[in-house]
């Protein structure tokens, strides 16, 4: 018992210093060395050198061109000026008449061509507020709506999406991508529906009592300068097509890629012990999101060379922007690591797997679930679950019968509910760039980033038992 109390104490003070600010750096190793304490005769040094350290190490190994590709594209969508083209272009089609659907969607489109969150956030704000204000919308539902674009659907659940959460389980069940296809469209159309009918109901709501915009001290947040010598006006991008080409090229080639093109190609080699003993199924996933954000860079850089004034630094910018996230989560994978490493442990797992017997996609979606809610961090969570059961799940999920696709697709959703509590970092970082306080706006974005999801994830689960994947 006292294993399990060690592990209960390292789960719950992570979250509680996470919260308060404390690095996951410092903290994944910390805590996974006091979780150590409370396992007598488990080797304190061994566990950080021998444990720890090679499960980020591998993480790091596996992920490192998708976090570094995906910051650059961000960050060049960004300082082209061609994120915001997309954004007003979407905003102007639909009109204040549709201002909440119409920020939606803007984000929607930009994450998933693969613009960072963070980056769709500073970007959008601006015209949100402005557009807020023209139809007297409360300025609270812009956070709701930013997260429901941003957060939820293009994240986890749309097929094809370049999200590090649709990328973790790829080697872990050998799928794309564009697993279970049917089941993300149907929990995505779920999660958006929902979402816009909510915000949607608030306004109307909000509209009766006399509610407009409110008095508030307006400080615009705008697209950041690469550089102190950049204009602080965003550049133009030359036009709407431009602007979405590489984010299309992003999502075509992703699929032409992991459908077509490599299972085509003759991969003998792949068996070889130099080329790590596997074979194309495991590896195609993560290999056609990397050739499609390469390519869409290019592409990105030919279209919008003149709006680059300063290429050399938003590279430099978007390479160093990819290395904290991504030793975030590696530190989270390796205390995810030595916890399943340890005694106590076996009790845990036997636990979650013990839910729902003879259906693994049950215990799949409350294990990520719950850990993604702690680590606050929907990667994070997933990767500690998958480090230490997904062996399990997959060997159980070929037994019943639950083909790879399904068990990628639940788990990527499930990633997608209790991450979003008050402490989750994204919500923290949209609550300051609109000037919001938790008491202002987080009821809505707990609706649609977290109730909404769990909703969605619900059904698939239930579709997925009684129908399989699709």
């Amino acid at each position: 018992m006292i294993g399990i109390l060690g592990i209960v104490l390292a789960l719950a003070l992570l979250m509680v210093l996470a919260y308060r600010g404390v690095s996951v750096l410092i903290l994944a190793p910390l805590m996974a060395l006091l979780a150590v304490l409370f396992s007598p005769g488990t080797p304190l040094l061994a566990s950080y050198t021998q444990v720890f350290m090679p499960a980020l190490g591998g993480f790091v190994i596996a992920f490192f061109p998708l976090f570094l590709l995906g910051a650059v594209f961000g960050k060049l969508m960004e300082a082209s000026g061609a994120a915001l083209a997309i954004a007003h272009a979407i905003v102007e089609r639909l009109g204040a008449e549709r201002a909440i659907l119409a920020i939606v969607l803007a984000c929607a489109v930009l994450t998933y061509g693969g613009v960072s969150l963070f980056v769709v956030a500073f970007a959008v704000y601006p015209i949100a507020a402005a557009l807020f204000r023209q139809a007297q919308l409360p300025k609270r539902l812009i956070p709701g709506a930013i997260a429901l674009g941003a957060f939820t659907f293009t994240m986890t659940a749309l097929p094809g999406t370049p999200a590090i959460q649709n990328a973790i389980p790829m080697p872990y069940f050998g799928t794309t991508p564009f697993a279970a296809p049917g089941l993300g469209l149907i929990a995505g159309l779920i999660m958006l529906v929902l979402g816009v009918w909510w915000l949607t109901r608030r306004a109307a709501a909000a509209a009766r009592a006399g509610e407009g915009y409110g008095a508030h001290d307006e400080d615009p947040v705008t697209i950041r300068p690469t550089s102190p010598t950049s204009s602080s006006h965003p550049p133009q991008p030359g036009g709407f097509g431009r602007a979405i080409a590489p984010v299309v090229l992003v999502i075509a080639l992703n699929y032409l890629l992991a459908t077509w093109v490599l299972p085509a190609l003759d991969t003998a080699y792949l068996a070889e012990a130099r080329y790590g003993g596997t074979h194309i199924n495991a590896v195609r996933g993560i290999w056609a999101v990397i050739v499609a954000l390469a390519a869409s860079i290019v592409l990105l850089i030919v279209l919008q060379r003149r709006q680059l004034h300063e290429l050399t630094g938003t590279l430099e910018q978007g390479a160093a922007g990819s290395v904290l996230p991504l030793l975030n989560t590696a530190s989270l994978v390796g205390f995810g690591a030595v916890i399943a490493s340890l005694a106590g442990f076996a009790l845990v797992r036997d636990a979650v797997l013990g839910i729902a017997p003879g259906n693994p996609l049950v215990s799949l979606s409350i294990a990520v679930n719950i850990l993604a809610g702690i680590t606050g961090s929907a990667s994070g969570g997933m990767s500690i679950a998958l480090q230490t059961l997904g062996e399990t799940w997959l060997a159980m999920g070929q037994a019943a019968g639950i083909a790879p696709d399904l068990l990628h697709r639940v788990t990527a959703i499930a990633t997608g509910g209790l991450d979003a509590l008050p402490h989750n970092g994204a919500v923290i970082t949209l609550l300051s760039i609109c000037g919001l306080s938790h008491r202002q706006a987080y009821l809505d974005i707990f609706v649609v980033a977290v109730a909404i999801p769990l909703l969605s994830l619900v059904a698939v689960v239930v579709l997925g038992t009684l129908f399989g994947s699709f």
